[in-house]
């Protein structure tokens, strides 16, 4: 996996277990305080004195870099993000693996981050890498948990082979979604990216590379069972154990990267709905029925397109999402992000958009249009925002989003109104403060 960020700035690569950087650390997982300490609303400590706290571990680590040679390394990444709307109708949210979201209040819970990778290198072309990770949890919580655990293996220069709790690459710069510093922006824009709540499978993944011409071609396919929960209302969708498969290609000149994907999910569970369906369907078997998942294939198409030289960086993206079942629905959507580096600054601007495509309800029961329309997302997004490479490896940014949808789109917001319907209009302002070691 590949980390961009702005400019020559090409720190951060995930290849092979490695991480790509300026320092290493062996500062242990047990030096950090809980991520719910640093990120809460001031109540007892300022706001101030928590990003203290952030920058004196991050100097820590980089005062215990590792030596080079060693077969063990020890980096991390984090962000500490405060942000807040100007609507209290709806919760923005991150994506759909967040409960709950933020208001007109300051608040941190949708951005920040702690992250650790450790890496074994066993022989030249073995090794093990495991990602641990402290950010909001599905059940309210922010428990560590363990986003990557795998083996590495390298038998030619130009394949690999990975097995074990892998990262998810739906889509181009997937896999990378929660290290802040790889992103010109606070977060990857909503609009693209809301619909992957995936994050891991258990399973494996196997890529090819080979040079094309003065490029170099990857062919990547990878297969695993998911692992995860996806908050509804005040209960879990369960799709642990859902079947994934995905392949992709991807070529890279100069400057210039493309790369186009499938992908596709097999839901092991229906959604989480019975107890709706029970109190207000005349016919409850038969609605669950048509709005079941379970064994049901959710399709995702995507291309991609990057360029980043100098001052300039361009990214591209487009998605197709095609639902198998009829409780969701079908959707297209992408994003245009472009930012110019001048000195340790870099403004950026970007667009997004994201359309479904609306079920027909006519012959329904009320119940049944009513669940069918939560999937229904229709707005675009104004994208403005500054990054300063405040220091090495460090990075502070401020953006503002503007939203405007139909007053029907209330994917994947939190807690809408109960009409399902809202003024549609929404702004977002965030500011970060991103780093690695």
């Amino acid at each position: 996996s590949k980390g961009r960020v702005a400019g020559s700035l090409r720190t951060v690569l995930c290849m092979g277990g490695r991480w790509q950087h300026d320092s290493l650390s062996t500062l242990p997982c047990s030096d950090f305080m809980p991520l719910s300490q640093v990120i809460e609303r001031p109540k007892r400590r300022s706001a101030v004195r928590r990003l203290g706290v952030v920058l004196t571990l991050v100097g820590l680590a980089s005062s215990a870099s590792a030596q080079t040679d060693s077969p063990f390394s020890l980096q991390g990444f984090g962000t500490l993000g405060m942000a807040r709307t100007t609507s209290d109708e709806v919760e923005f949210v991150r994506d759909l693996s967040q409960p709950s979201g933020i208001r007109k209040d300051w608040d941190g819970r949708v951005d920040s981050v702690l992250g650790l990778q450790a890496a074994w290198r066993m022989t030249p072309q073995l090794s093990a890498v495991v990602q641990g990770m402290a950010k909001y949890r599905y059940d309210r919580t922010y428990s560590p948990e363990i986003a990557w655990a795998y083996l590495n293996y390298d038998p030619t220069p130009s394949v690999t082979l990975r097995l074990g709790r892998l990262g998810t690459e739906f889509f181009m710069m997937a896999d990378s979604r929660w290290v802040g510093y790889s992103y010109l922006t606070v977060r990857p824009p909503g609009d693209y990216f809301w619909y992957l709540p995936f994050y891991s499978i258990h399973g494996g993944d196997l890529a090819y590379t080979h040079a094309v011409g003065d490029g170099m071609v990857r062919l990547k396919g990878f297969y695993g069972l998911s692992n995860g929960h996806i908050p509804l209302a005040d209960q879990q969708w369960e799709i642990k154990g859902s079947p994934m498969t995905g392949v992709s290609v991807e070529y890279q000149l100069a400057a210039w990267q493309v790369r186009a994907s499938y992908a596709n999910i097999r839901f092991k569970h229906d959604l989480p709905i019975a107890r709706e369906l029970q109190a207000y369907s005349p016919d409850p078997l038969a609605s669950a029925s048509l709005l079941s998942t379970r064994d049901k294939r959710t399709d995702f198409y995507s291309l991609g397109v990057v360029y980043d030289q100098g001052p300039w960086q361009i990214q591209f993206m487009l998605n197709r999402i095609e639902q198998g079942n009829l409780a969701l629905e079908n959707s297209e959507g992408g994003y245009a992000l472009a930012g110019y580096r001048v000195g340790t600054l870099t403004p950026y601007l970007g667009y997004s958009w994201v359309r479904s495509e609306r079920r027909e309800t006519t012959a329904r029961q009320a119940i049944e249009a009513r669940i069918m329309a939560d999937s229904h997302a229709h707005q675009k997004t104004g994208i403005i925002g500054m990054r300063w490479n405040v220091a090495r490896n460090m990075a502070l940014k401020a953006q503002w989003d503007a939203i405007r949808g139909d007053a029907a789109s209330i994917f994947p917001y939190r807690h809408e109104p109960a009409s399902g319907r809202w003024s549609g209009k929404m702004d977002v302002y965030s500011v970060a403060f991103d780093f690695i070691f």
